[in-house]
């Protein structure tokens, strides 16, 4: 009887274990279709996510697997030939296996797209005093100072997405360091790459925008803090307001993950905690509010007091109503923001960070020893993610940019348990781990390329020959619902049609009225003869290729 059971059993592992191998075959396939240049065969160049339904089958066959018949000659040479490699080595091929896919997608996205120009148009103005169009006060000054420097050594686009390469590689590295400190340096490779591969990551990298960057910079700070608790006497606190000031001015709205990991910290390691850290903490806060003075003054000079500006960033968010951005997130969540293999990983990442977070609760609620520091680690990191999907899913419309710091702190969770509940085979996932997101980073800058990245070049295909043929010596202004690239491309400043309505008439520059066969944000026939107002105009049609059609141009008589 027990020989029948036993062998029932059996059965039952090889055939989840065969379903395993089945979907996680067919998902290294998808990924080699699009490397080939086949995914229009998939539905959106979106692979399906085998791997979720492949991780289950995989913990429900992994008994079988966990047997001494694994150690074979073949993976024992080929364990052999990876510990060989130094981790930073390895470290240092995913920075160059980055900084390929940035250069490899510039050609497919030439052209600065609406976010980017914002910025780009405010790091000219600084350098040469032309218009910031598109520019509003909500807007952080860290990134456009950037770009000036970078202009002020090559003014092009060029020089301006340099300076995303530099940032993202920047935060790759940190991630690489920061989980070296928190594990050991060859899981951290695999924290790493598994973040490359991401989606949302690779569609980001390529453009001048502030995100990546500021998510390295948080990630320092959540360090810092858990260093703080975790090293007696540690004055890492000393160094934090530093890194939060540095995060703010390149991107104003990290308020909310600031305070996401403030709560987070307050509840993994205790308020009493922090106020045992005394004048650490004490320097700390005068040190941040010191930091933030020059904010504060200019935020009441222009808006009237100083939380002006950054209450004014919720005003701008682009949501239907409260709470959308969370809905958002959920809806996506996990796959939409790291992948198929990424999704697996921060789900393993959340269970872990539920189960220390349990633990933590439970141990608080009894006599016995507190939780470890790893434990209390666990619950800090978990909970910052999550409440940063909670408060920004609330705060503001959701983007998978907004919140990158999550997918990293929880893609870190699930790389340490995917070792954990590996023990000593762990080398054999982490290994098949790291060689599969590799292999996404390609699949996956592919469906940046072809799948992503095409629909806003059409678009810059209408809008930037338009702006180019706009292109005045003479002070110029282009009304538009596409204003910062307008502006970017034509040196003219540029507003929108509601802004033209506030305005003040001008008849010291040339003004031109730019609409598209299928523009947004335009006026309709009685809204636009009311903006002519009676004036003399110039008409001109200029036929584009791009996917908002023929512009039509009207100049007013000066």
């Amino acid at each position: 009887m027990s020989d029948v059971s036993n062998k029932q059993v059996r059965l039952s592992y090889s055939k989840w274990l065969m379903i395993a191998a089945c979907l996680t075959v067919a998902a290294i396939m998808q990924q080699i279709l699009l490397i080939v240049g086949l995914g229009g065969w998939l539905p959106g160049w979106q692979p399906w996510p085998f791997l979720l339904p492949a991780a289950i089958a995989w913990a429900l066959a992994w008994r079988d697997l966990a047997t001494p018949d694994i150690h074979i000659r073949p993976w024992v040479r080929i364990r052999a030939s990876i510990l060989r490699v130094p981790p930073p080595l390895y470290a240092f091929g995913v920075l160059v296996v980055a900084t390929c896919v940035w250069w490899a997608l510039q050609d497919k996205e030439p052209y600065m797209g609406h976010e980017e120009a914002v910025y780009a148009n405010k790091a000219r103005s600084w350098l040469d005093g032309s218009p910031d169009a598109g520019w509003g006060i909500y807007r952080p000054v860290g990134l456009p100072f950037l770009g000036a420097i970078a202009l002020a050594i090559h003014h092009d686009v060029g020089a301006l997405r340099a300076v995303a390469l530099l940032l993202s590689l920047f935060t790759l590295l940190t991630i690489y360091v920061v989980c070296s400190c928190w594990s050991t340096p060859r899981r951290a490779v695999v924290t790493t790459v598994v973040i490359l591969s991401g989606l949302g990551f690779l569609r980001r990298m390529p453009e001048f925008l502030n995100d990546i960057g500021a998510t390295g910079l948080l990630l320092i700070f959540v360090f810092l803090l858990a260093r703080a608790q975790e090293k007696p006497k540690s004055r890492a606190l000393l160094a934090a307001p530093f890194i939060a000031l540095a995060a703010f001015y390149l991107r104003y709205g990290i308020v909310g993950n600031l305070l996401a990991i403030s709560v987070a910290a307050a509840f993994s390691y205790g308020i009493r905690s922090w106020i045992a850290q005394g004048w650490r903490m004490a320097i700390a806060v005068v040190v941040l509010l010191a930091g933030l003075v020059p904010h504060f003054v200019y935020a009441a000079k222009v808006s009237g007091w100083p939380l002006g500006i950054v209450l004014s960033a919720t005003s701008q968010a682009n949501r239907s109503y409260v709470g959308d951005g969370l809905v958002y997130y959920l809806a996506i969540f996990p796959y939409r923001l790291a992948g198929d293999l990424g999704a697996v990983i921060m789900i393993c990442g959340l269970f872990t960070a539920g189960a220390a977070t349990k633990l933590l609760i439970r141990k608080r609620a009894s006599s016995s020893n507190g939780p470890s520091i790893e434990d209390r680690r666990r619950v800090f990191l978990g909970a910052t993610a999550v409440l940063i999907f909670v408060i920004l899913g609330l705060a503001t419309d959701g983007e998978p940019r907004f919140v990158f710091l999550s997918v990293v702190l929880l893609s870190f969770l699930g790389v340490q348990r995917l070792a954990d509940i590996s023990k000593q085979l762990a080398d054999i996932p982490l290994t098949f781990t790291a060689a599969v997101s590799l292999l996404t980073i390609l699949g996956t800058s592919q469906v940046v390329a072809y799948g992503a990245i095409p629909g806003p070049t059409k678009l810059s295909e209408s809008t930037v020959p338009v702006a180019q043929q706009m292109s005045s010596a003479d002070p110029c202004l282009l009304v538009s619902g596409y204003e910062p690239e307008m502006g970017w491309y034509s040196g003219c400043d540029a507003v929108t049609y509601a802004q033209y309505r506030e305005m003040a008439s001008r008849s010291d520059v040339r003004v031109s009225l730019v609409l598209f066969e299928r523009g947004r944000l335009q006026p309709g026939p009685a809204s636009l003869s009311a903006l002519i107002d009676g004036r003399d105009t110039t008409i001109v049609r200029i036929p584009t290729k791009g996917s908002l059609g023929t512009a039509t141009v009207i100049t007013l008589s000066e």
